[in-house]
């Protein structure tokens, strides 16, 4: 479930939302760390709780795209090529789109009112927590969705060592992981609602 065994063409072919999806993180990345345009972009692109305030709402979004750090993007971007694809197979395309960026607004708007106004942040984590927010209640509410006790284990150790991290790192946006995390498993019934019970093969 979480293996990939699929060449770079096949992933691209049967998951095209994570390939455009981290292929977007990359693209921003880029923009962002090479030539004239980086500064703009930030600017434009980051989650600046002031200008929320000011009604620049995209910033709700945007920031789930953007990376500065290397070592930031590549995290975020496995960690979406591994966890995403059984998703975007259970979910489809649409619902699993809703339920990403769902989660990273959803988290980014607890960021909103609960930190200082001139706090700024990026990253997809919010959206990534989302994933893991899904799974939770597929592990309890729709258990044939996780094929093998090996799933379940594995998601649960990424998951402590992902909460861990989160209290243990500097600069870390915790209350963004933490409401990923929760938007996630509170959208995940609607998400699922009208999937069909069925083994995910």
């Amino acid at each position: 479930m979480f293996v990939r065994e699929e060449n770079f063409k096949t992933f691209i072919r049967l998951y095209p939302v994570i390939s455009i999806l981290t292929a977007l993180h990359l693209i921003v990345f880029l923009l962002l760390n090479i030539g004239p345009q980086a500064d703009f972009l930030y600017y434009y692109f980051a989650g600046s709780n002031y200008y929320i305030s000011q009604g620049e709402y995209w910033r709700l979004a945007t920031p789930i795209i953007t990376h500065v750090s290397l070592t930031h993007v590549l995290f975020n971007s496995f960690s979406l090529v591994i966890f995403g694809p059984a998703l975007e197979r259970i979910l489809g395309k649409g619902k699993f789109l809703i339920g990403y960026f769902g989660a990273g607004i959803i988290a980014d708007i607890a960021t909103y009112f609960i930190l200082p106004i001139n706090f700024a942040h990026i990253g997809a984590s919010g959206a990534i927590f989302g994933l893991f927010g899904i799974y939770l209640y597929l592990m309890y509410a729709r258990k044939e969705y996780l094929v093998g006790a090996g799933n379940k284990q594995i998601l649960l150790v990424v998951l402590v060592f992902s909460l861990i991290t989160t209290f243990t790192s500097e600069g870390i946006n915790i209350y963004g992981h933490l409401f990923g995390l929760i938007a996630g498993a509170a959208l995940a019934p609607v998400l699922m609602a009208f999937v069909p019970r069925q083994k995910f093969r």
